[in-house]
């Protein structure tokens, strides 16, 4: 039976960035490796981030959502049948931000997968610093995937104090109540910083397994769904497009705007964003795609399109 593994987190946690190290380690032990990107959207700007992974031992396919739920399952199986039938030793799938675990159980337990796969690990990433302020349904989702998680990676340690990783345990434990789960999380925790990570790490993560626990449902709706907006073919320079992120996340005339991801192009090349309300990360990268996408709840696409008509294309 091929293991598949869920990486899974809420948007910006910095999923994309561990599963790097994770299939890194996986490809390093002679793992024939495939990932799966099954992103929110119809762009998936993560995939980019990955390529150098590709190799004889790694594969990637991806996975576009923004059709409706049938098509984006249909989609999904199909991904891994053919990575079933390329015998592939591990399968590993980093879904989006606003994923419910409960789908990654269910498509697994389908014909034909259940005779191919099984269920290794749901690995979770979690920011050390979690905002305390989330929305319900940002709330709900956080505790659908820390119900299953076999282990809980936080991010960014290194920036964070002893008392923003209590605060973080603490909301963890109390979405989980929440919603009525009766996990509680302690050992389950990974506190060390990435960089730090030795091969016994990434052994024991791998080897973490999943939780099965149930917890209350709520129903996604058009009213508390999470939205993309995609904007091709602007162009700023890196302190606008930093100044215009800033300034996206706290006007409220936007909606709420959690995330901006993508690329742009430069005098001297492309820059890459990464934007929470906790951090704004730009840096240069080798090669992009003249796309950012702004992520977040009951969007006004004509209010964030004005930042970037601004700027012009």
């Amino acid at each position: 039976m091929i293991k598949v593994d869920l990486i899974t987190g809420f948007l910006g946690s910095g999923k994309t960035t561990f599963m790097k190290k994770y299939v890194q380690h996986l490809v390093n032990s002679g793992k024939n490796t495939g990932i799966i990107e099954n992103d929110h959207g119809a762009v998936n700007v993560d995939l980019m981030l990955l390529q150098e992974l590709f190799g004889p031992l790694c594969d990637m396919e991806m996975v576009t959502g923004g059709d409706g739920y049938e098509t984006h399952i249909r989609r999904l199986k199909a991904k891994l049948i053919a990575f079933g039938m390329r015998r592939v030793d591990r399968v590993v799938i980093e879904p989006s931000g606003v994923f419910d675990v409960d789908e990654f159980f269910d498509v697994l337990y389908e014909e034909p997968l259940d005779r191919w796969y099984e269920v290794g690990n749901v690995i979770v990433v979690v920011d050390a610093k979690l905002e305390d302020d989330l929305s319900e349904q940002s709330d709900y989702l956080l505790a659908s995937q820390l119900a299953n998680a076999g282990r809980i990676i936080l991010s960014r340690t290194q920036d964070a104090t002893d008392k923003d990783i209590e605060h973080t345990v603490r909301h963890m434990n109390e979405v989980m109540e929440k919603f009525g789960c009766s996990r509680r999380f302690d050992k389950e925790i990974v506190t060390k910083p990435w960089d730090e990570f030795t091969d016994k790490d990434f052994e024991d993560i791998e080897s973490c397994g999943y939780v099965l626990e149930s917890h209350v449902k709520l129903p996604v709706s058009q009213e508390n769904s999470f939205e993309s907006l995609y904007f091709m073919n602007y162009h700023m320079s890196e302190a606008e497009l930093r100044e215009k992120s800033a300034a996206m996340m706290q006007d409220e005339a936007c909606g709420n705007v959690f995330r901006i991801k993508g690329f742009m192009p430069v005098e001297d090349g492309w820059i890459e964003i990464n934007a929470t309300h906790r951090e704004i990360n730009i840096k240069p990268i080798e090669k992009g795609q003249e796309i950012v996408i702004v992520i977040g709840e009951d969007l006004v696409e004509e209010r964030v399109r004005e930042y970037f008509e601004a700027a012009g294309k």
